[in-house]
Order: C-alpha cells, then structure tokens, then sequence
C-alpha cells in the first residue's frame, strides 16, 4: 500500500502569466498581504516597538562610530562573533539623518524584512507553481508574534539578516539547478546543451557570485543559517558539478572569500578562532538536563520561535505546533522524495522549475529545518534559557513553503490512496483534516499577532519614561554615569554619547563593558552620577548607602528612573 500527495504539474493551478498581464484576483491580494505585512512592522517601528535594550543600542553605537569614522568593527563590540553588517547598514542612515535614532537603526532590518517576504513568495511559486499557496505563505509571513517581531526588527545582530540571505540562496539554487547546460530537449528527448531559465550567460554567472558572496558573508554575521547554506549548496553541486569544476565554480569561491572577508581577515591579524566563541555563546562550556533541553528544544522552541506564542510565554494550547511539526518534517520529506523518484517529463520548458529540482530544493529545506531543531535541542541553551534563546529558531521561517505545501496539496488536491473508498470517503477526510491545520496554523499565527500588538501601549510608555531619563540627565549636565548593563549602552545610544555610562552590578562593582572606551571615560571623570530603574536592586543598594551615609547623594526621581548625583 502507497500513500502520496498527488504531485501537480508546475504551474498546473496557476498558469504563469503573461508579460504585461493583469495580475488577478491572487496577485492582487498577494501585493495586499505584502503592504499589511510591512506596514504592520513600520507601524511598530513608529511605536518604538519592540522595546528596544542595551545589545540593540551596542549595535546602533558601533553604527554612530562607522558613521563618523570613527571605527570599523568587525565583531559586536566585546566578543570575537556575530558581524557587525547592520551596523554597516545603519550607517550611512545616520549619516543622512544627520544624527543616530531608533527609527534609523531599524530601518534597514525593515526593508530585510521586506527582502525576505518577496522571496519567500518567489521561493513558493518557484518550488510548487501555486500562486494561491504562494499568496498563504506570504499572509502568514506577513504576521507577526513578539519573537517573530524581535527577530525581524531588533538591530541585534544576525538575525534579521538570516532569513533574507537564506531564502535568496534557495531562489538562487532553484535558478542554477534549473538552468544548468543540457537541460532543454530538442524535442527527441535528448538535451541540446543549452542553457534554459536563466536567461544570458552573464545573468547566470552573476548568480553563481551571488550566491557565493551571500554565503560568505552568512558565514560572518551569523552561523545559524549555515544548514540552509550547506542544503543549498548541496543542491548546486548534485545538479551542477561539472559547472562548478569551471569558471562558475572559481567565480563562487572567490565571492565567498569576498563576503567572508572581514571574518578571514580578522582571523588572520589576530590568531583568533571565532568557532572556540561561537560554541562559548551556545552554552557549550555550560550543563543543562537533558529533560530541560527537549523540553525546551521539542515543545517550547518551534511554537515560540516560529511565531506561534504570546510575549514570553505559550499557553498549552499554543503548543500544538510542537506536536505538529515533527509530523510536518517527516511528511514534507516523504513527499518529497517520492517525486524526486518519479519520472519527470523529457521536455522542460524554458523558464519552468523541473519536478526534480523542485522536489530537491524542498527536501534540502526540510534537512536543513532538521539540522537546525536538532543543533538547538542538544545546545544548553534550550535548557537554561528557552524562551529567549528560541530566537535560535528563527530560520525555520525559510522552510516552511516546504513544509506545507504537502498539507495545501492534500487540502486541494486530496490524498492519493489504495485504500480509499469508491465513495471517497478516505479523501474527504483527508482534505478535511488538512484544512484544519492550515486553518489553525493562520489562526494561531494572528492571534500571537494580536497578542503582540497589545503590548505596544506599555513599549510606547517605556520608551517615553527613558526620553525622560536623557533629557532629565541633559538638564542637569550629566555627563558620566555609572548603571546596570541593560541601561548602560542604551542610555549612551539614546544620548548620541553625550552621556557615557561605564556598567556596574547590583554590588556597585564594574560590570561587563562592551566598549571598554566608556569605562575609561567615566572612571576619568570627577563625580560620575548612578542611575538605576525604580524598585531594581541596584536602586535598593543605592538608597542604603544614602541611608548609612546622609548626604553622601543627592537623589532626583522621575517616572521609572532614579539618580543618585554625587556631592
């Protein structure tokens, strides 16, 4: 007995349209969901949220010092890992604004995030031909949960580049793998040698640069989309390795030396391994249960990372997603396998993805999907900090046109079966249940959105109370500050360095300084002040020392904020 989705042939349901067509009802929706998907987020962006913090604001600092030219960091200030390219990307905004802000810092992550929903769409249609089910994907991508936000809009390093770069390597593995020499029959069923789908030699090249140069650079900013770099690539070299012994394959290697050029060069000048930091920061050199990491992995992580959740937390019910994933991944790679096992057409249009390529590039997103659940599962960081560290997560987003095209197939098409009834009974459950699960999927998704979206008031508030702190410091000509680590920097950023903080811990000890600079700054200065977050408990160590030592501070409160000025 077989059981399959019954595979549709590329652009079966919706014929690609002419050039200059209308659009249609699809793509007029589609360019709908695209509009409501980024204006949401620049809506949030207006509201300063997500709230931002202090690794936000180090970015933006490292922004300001670009913009100047001042530094050219390599790495997020204080560690040897995560490129600094939205730092590099915010700058010349800075430069045009004419000061750093907010707002300046996100903007670029915004039109990543436009980048990527545009070729999430045309990693969709590329791979099944459905505009319909291209039009689900991007009204899904087009929500937005509080980590699927923060994840896109937070200039935190890495992550709202990933997803972007990882969808345009699938695009461009499905263009190489498609348009590969001797592809286009002649009409005998034999191939002519010719190119087909990607138009001039020169645009194909470009492509092959493209995607080296991209994976280069992924390999600086961030190592978790590396399993989408390695699936991708896989597909290039199972169905273009005589291509890549040539000019093509040279070309690849020398633009990913170029996009990881700041990660070889550094390596180079120092001696320094960024692998021996980047597995400290997993959790490597720290323990956790093996309990806590699949609870955490397996049944937090997917619905949390993948947008499923409400701000810091997941009611049980949410949680279905974990259960549903793992049967998505094995159906997703069942489906796919079989069609790469079915025999494709002789004749392949120009333009048009082949069954085969299609069904690998699908497979290769599911592994990579696997690759990345499993490397978080096993990480202590599912252990010790899974609602945070689920934003490790966040390129399973590149998969999902993979991972539900077998459930829209069945939900349109119906299930394929030996035993099915004559009177299809078998199939119409089968659609029936597959419904339910896009239903819920989009369901789920909005209602996390909703959730987000309701905390925007508190953010907004937030924000102003620390308008507040700057301008209250401004006025009473403060310039050096000693705070927590979570005020430090932002405070500094939100200054534009006016006022430079240098960290301590709750027991008025330094603390951990990004930009060892400020510290020396400060620790120069005559009287630096100490700010503190009301009712934190460097606030309460501070009110003891005024306490035991009268007049030792003169305090200034404001809404949220204390100031303990020096005498």
């Amino acid at each position: 007995m077989t059981v399959g989705v019954r595979e549709q042939p590329r652009g079966a349901d919706s014929p690609r349209p002419r050039p200059g067509a209308r659009p249609g009802l699809v793509g007029w929706l589609t360019g709908l969901a695209v509009l409501a998907g980024v204006g949401y987020r620049l809506w949030l962006l207006t509201q300063a949220a997500p709230p931002t913090n202090s690794d936000e604001a180090t970015m933006g600092l490292a922004a300001l010092h670009i913009a100047r030219g001042e530094d050219f960091p390599v790495w997020f200030y204080g560690q040897q890992y995560m490129g600094t390219l939205e730092a590099y990307l915010a700058a010349p905004v800075f430069a045009l604004a004419g000061g750093p802000s907010l707002l300046g810092l996100r903007l670029p992550t915004l039109a990543l995030y436009t980048l990527f929903l545009l070729l999430a769409w045309r990693l969709t249609l590329r791979l099944t031909g459905d505009r319909w089910f291209g039009l689900l994907m991007v009204a899904l991508l087009a929500l937005g949960s509080d980590r699927i936000v923060k994840n896109q809009l937070i200039a935190g390093g890495g992550y709202p580049e990933m997803n972007a770069a990882g969808a345009a390597l699938a695009v461009l593995a499905v263009e190489l793998a498609t348009g590969r020499p001797g592809r286009r029959s002649t009409g005998s069923g034999e191939p002519d040698g010719r190119t087909t789908g990607t138009g001039r030699p020169g645009w194909r090249l470009a492509r092959w640069a493209t995607w080296g140069f991209l994976a280069g650079l992924m390999l600086w900013v961030d190592p978790l989309v590396l399993p989408y770099v390695a699936a991708t690539g896989a597909v290039l070299v199972g169905f273009c390795r005589r291509e890549l012994w040539g000019t093509a394959g040279a070309l690849l290697g020398a633009a990913a030396v170029l996009g990881a050029a700041p990660l070889l060069l550094h390596s180079l000048l120092t001696g320094r391994n960024p692998l021996h930091a980047v597995l400290a920061a997993s959790g490597a050199n720290a323990t956790a249960g093996w309990t806590d990491r699949l609870h955490g992995g397996l049944l937090l992580g997917p619905p949390l990372g993948m947008g499923f959740c409400a701000p810091g937390q997941c009611a049980n019910w949410q949680l279905w997603w974990a259960l549903a994933l793992p049967l998505l991944l094995a159906i997703a790679t069942v489906t796919a396998w079989r069609a790469l096992r079915t025999r494709e057409p002789a004749a392949v249009g120009p333009g048009t993805v082949s069954p085969r390529v299609a069904a690998t590039v699908r497979l290769a997103l599911v592994l990579a999907a696997v690759v990345t659940l499993g490397a978080y599962t096993v990480s202590s960081s599912a252990g010790l900090t899974p609602v945070e560290s689920s934003r490790y997560l966040s390129c399973l987003l590149i998969s999902l046109p993979a991972l539900l095209w077998p459930v829209w197939a069945v939900a349109r098409h119906g299930l394929r079966t030996a035993v099915a009834d004559r009177h299809g009974v078998g199939s119409t459950l089968t659609r029936s249940v597959a419904v339910v699960v896009l239903a819920a999927t989009l369901g789920t998704a909005a209602h996390a959105t909703w959730q987000a979206a309701q905390t925007v008031p508190a953010t907004r508030a937030a924000e102003a109370r620390h308008t507040e702190l700057v301008s209250t410091l401004r006025q009473l000509g403060v310039r050096h500050v000693r705070a927590g680590y979570w005020t430090c920097n932002r405070l500094t950023f939100a200054s534009a360095e006016q006022v430079v903080c240098a960290v301590v811990d709750d027991t008025l000890r330094p603390g951990f300084d990004r930009y060892p600079a400020y510290r020396r700054e400060v620790d120069s200065a005559a009287a630096p002040a100490w700010v503190a977050p009301t009712g934190s408990p460097l606030a309460e160590v501070l009110d003891e020392r005024q306490r035991v030592t009268p007049g030792s501070l003169d305090l200034v409160t404001i809404e949220g904020w204390r100031i303990y000025l020096p005498r």
